[in-house]
């Protein structure tokens, strides 16, 4: 019975939702959804519906289906970049730029092509909490999907917004769903439980605690109760944003239309950056993430502070008295930056200097293997061509591999016709000017090394 209980409790969750969203449902029609773990396995489940059906599709038509791709801006959750990985498909990214943070309709539509699976939009990006415009790439993709055929979908990450839009923003027009969006044969249906029971999802057996929880929430607090909540996180945010702005320290990055949370960056942090706010507000209790933009807004670094129920307005006046504190105690410090500058000078120096180190230790082995490649290649009847210096070894070293460290010279004397009457020559000579001499009066004609020394 418990099973079956959980069943019918995530049921009712799913149409109550299902109404909220505006989903296009007959009186007597039960809406599609399923439960699941957290919002990176609904991500999953969704990419695999519309890559099975787009899949369906290209057979349908006698098209290649190999190569899908998937639409999203560089502001995506990692579920995104897991999905495409895990499930062979190409992942093709809006950049984002300066003063524009979310993907923008025009350039993802721009990058749909005909193995498009689906287009992505987020509905409370992580980064700052702003709501992407669905509306405007909904009538985007219209337009495209007539002239070109292609019926691409769209698909809204709602993971953030999607209980936060409907009760203080019930005119922005986000949510839709469809049943055709799932593909039958990706739904099982089990009976050994009793009854036939369909099943969409990767992790199959879990508690039924959380949507117990979850339906209990929903008819406890209804509409108006979800709408107080919201309003009350906003006003909150909006105590928060414009204690930030008085102190004068801080660009908002974040916009009031989305998910209630304070994005900001230092407008000088020339001297001291947000890494460092961050880890001296740990000191006062607070976790606040700092964290870099995407590609290509990378070089934007911003603190964020997202507001949920239990966060009250005291709370956020006393956040920004602390912060307050911080940004006082950081003026009175060393720059930390300058400092790790010109420890970064003193390392590429150390490295600069290993770096030429090891590009002598190359030369030199460089220079002994094309020697001995020469010296092998050498030969006279069969006999093999040897200078053995006597008694003294550590005159090759200290005369000869300082000679061949010029690789011109080496060349040159590689192109040298050397085969002639040279034999194994072995000098008792000490020196290295006998050496030569005595290498001269056995080869008189061969002078194309000793001349050089």
């Amino acid at each position: 019975m418990e099973v079956f209980s959980r069943a019918s409790s995530q049921n009712r969750c799913v149409n109550i939702i299902a109404h909220l969203f505006n989903a296009p449902l007959g009186d007597s029609e039960a809406a599609i959804g399923v439960g699941t773990v957290g919002s990176s396995e609904a991500i999953m489940l969704a990419g695999l519906a519309f890559k099975r059906k787009w899949q369906n599709k290209r057979k349908a038509e006698g098209k290649p289906y190999d190569k899908p791709n998937i639409v999203t801006g560089a502001n995506v959750q990692v579920c995104w970049e897991k999905f495409a990985r895990y499930f062979e498909v190409e992942l093709k990214e809006v950049r984002l730029r300066d003063g524009y943070y979310v993907m923008d309709p025009e350039k993802a539509v721009e990058m749909v092509d005909e193995n498009t699976i689906c287009v992505a939009a987020i509905l409370g990006s992580t980064l700052n909490g702003e709501f992407e415009d669905v509306k405007l790439l909904n009538d985007l993709m219209v337009e495209k999907n007539k002239e070109t055929g292609w019926d691409t979908p769209i698909h809204v990450d709602a993971a953030s917004g999607g209980f936060i839009a409907p009760f203080i923003q019930p005119e922005l027009e986000w949510d839709f769903r469809n049943k055709v969006d799932l593909p039958e044969e990706l739904i099982f249906h089990i009976n050994y439980l009793g009854a036939d029971q369909p099943t969409f999802t990767l992790n199959f057996s879990k508690g039924s605690s959380q949507v117990i929880a979850q339906y209990y929430q929903l008819i406890r607090l209804g509409y108006e109760g979800y709408k107080n909540v919201m309003e009350n996180c906003r006003d909150n945010m909006l105590v928060l944003k414009q204690g930030l702005e008085k102190t004068g320290k801080f660009n908002i990055v974040s916009k009031d239309n989305g998910v209630p949370l304070v994005a900001f960056s230092l407008k000088d942090n020339s001297n001291h950056n947000e890494f460092e706010v961050s880890e001296m507000l740990r000191r006062f209790g607070w976790i606040v993430p700092a964290y870099t933009m995407p590609p290509d807004a990378q070089h934007i670094t911003v603190l964020r502070v997202v507001i949920r129920e239990d966060f009250s307005r005291t709370l956020a006046e006393r956040l920004v008295f602390d912060i307050e504190k911080v940004l006082h105690e950081l003026e009175t410090l060393p720059s930390r930056i300058r400092i790790t500058a010109k420890i970064i000078l003193a390392d590429d120096e150390k490295a600069a200097a290993a770096n030429k180190e090891k590009r002598d230790l190359e030369k030199t082995r460089e220079i002994t293997t094309v020697w001995r490649k020469f010296v092998m290649q050498r030969k006279m009847n069969g006999v093999l061509l040897f200078w053995i210096f006597h008694p003294s070894p550590s005159l090759i070293a200290s005369r000869i591999l300082p000679l061949l460290a010029n690789l011109e010279l080496l060349e040159f004397l590689l192109r040298q016709d050397c085969s002639a009457d040279f034999a194994a020559i072995s000098s008792p000579c000490s020196n290295l000017a006998s050496e030569v001499q005595y290498a001269k009066e056995l080869n008189p004609k061969r002078g194309c090394l000793q001349d050089h020394i």
